[in-house]
């Protein structure tokens, strides 16, 4: 622009050419330059960019301790499923086993009618177990922390399992009356 051009000196790029608007567009530190008289390409960045987080799996980085302690808790709990789960399915000799560890003389009226809280027990701990280790694999998949996954779905079958094998003791009126005589006496 000359000086004896009427229009004002441009401040905000109007009169900008297409590849000056473009340059200002890629680097936004550009428009200093300009007005500096340095073209866009050769003036340095005044503030580093920061890193963009990363936002797809395979940008995220993978935790060594955390897939071991997944595949460890994972196998533990496989274990304890295939160790205990057949032991739910016969509730009287769990019930005497039980008694016998609190010292308590019992025994349960009819143990083989309970079969079913046994078979409800054995298919919380195995389906509990498939399900936990479905969500930590794809949990891991997806690159995310992962351990925590193992142990609250390890907790959360036992205690219902647990549960489950405790209510039909407790409802069982013999069992449930030597119980007391034992606690409280």
């Amino acid at each position: 622009m000359s000086e004896t051009d009427p229009r004002p000196r441009p401040q905000y790029g109007e009169y900008a050419t297409a590849e000056e608007q473009r340059a200002r567009i890629a680097r936004p530190h550009a428009t200093d330059a300009l007005s500096a008289g340095v073209s866009p390409e050769d003036s340095p960045p005044r503030h580093p960019v920061p890193a963009a987080p990363a936002t797809t799996s395979a940008a995220r980085p993978t935790r060594v301790a955390d897939r071991a302690f997944t595949f460890v808790l994972l196998g533990y709990g496989l274990l304890t499923v295939l160790a205990a789960a057949p032991q739910m399915l016969d509730v009287g000799a769990f019930a005497q086993t039980l008694f016998q560890t609190l010292a308590v003389d019992a025994q349960l009226s009819d143990p083989a009618a309970l079969r079913g809280w046994g078979v409800a027990a054995a298919t919380v701990l195995v389906v509990g177990w498939l399900l936990t280790a479905w969500l930590s694999w794809r949990s891991l998949a997806a690159r995310r922390l992962t351990w925590w996954i193992p142990l609250v779905g390890g907790i959360l079958c036992n205690f219902v399992s647990g549960t489950l094998m405790v209510i039909p003791i407790m409802n069982d009126p013999a069992a449930w009356e030597a119980l007391q005589r034992t606690v409280v006496g």
